[in-house]
C-alpha cells in the first residue's frame, strides 16, 4: 500500500494509493496515523480517491480511528470515495457515522471550521 502525506498549516492530507484496501492495509494505516496525533498539527485528511474496494473489516477500522481522533481533540475526515465504495459504505450502514465529504476541498473546510469550535469551546468562560 503507497501512503502520501502532504502537511500543511493545520492539517495532514493523507493520500492511499490501492485498489483494493484491506483489513491489513487499515491496521498500517490506523498505526501510521496514530502517530500523527502525538504531532502538533494532529487534524487528519484522508484522500480514499484511488480506492476501488474496501473490506467490511478496513471500514470498521476507518471508524474506530475517526472516533479515536475526536476523542483526542482533533479532525478527521475522509474524502473523494468512489461511487461503489461509498454504495458498500452505506449498505453496512457506515457511511452515515463517518465524516465524509465529496471533495478534498470540502474536507478542508471541515477542518477548519472544527478547529474553529475547538478553539471557542476551549477559550475563555464568558461571564454570564
Amino acid at each position: 500500500m503507497e501512503v502520501k502525506t502532504d502537511t500543511k498549516e493545520k492539517f495532514h492530507v493523507i493520500r492511499v494509493e490501492t485498489l483494493n484496501f484491506t483489513a491489513i492495509m487499515a491496521a498500517e494505516l490506523n498505526r501510521q496515523l496514530l502517530e500523527l496525533l502525538k504531532d502538533n498539527t494532529k487534524n487528519v485528511v484522508v484522500n480514499l480517491q484511488g480506492i476501488a474496494n474496501m473490506e467490511e473489516e478496513a471500514a470498521e477500522s476507518l471508524v474506530r480511528l475517526q472516533q479515536k481522533f475526536y476523542e483526542e481533540g482533533a479532525s478527521f475526515v475522509i474524502c473523494n470515495l468512489q461511487k461503489n465504495v461509498e454504495s458498500f459504505l452505506d449498505e453496512k450502514e457506515l457511511l452515515e457515522i463517518m465524516n465524509v465529504t465529496p471533495t478534498e476541498s470540502e474536507a478542508y473546510d471541515i477542518v477548519q471550521m472544527e478547529e474553529i469550535e475547538r478553539e471557542l469551546l476551549n477559550g475563555d468562560d464568558f461571564d454570564q
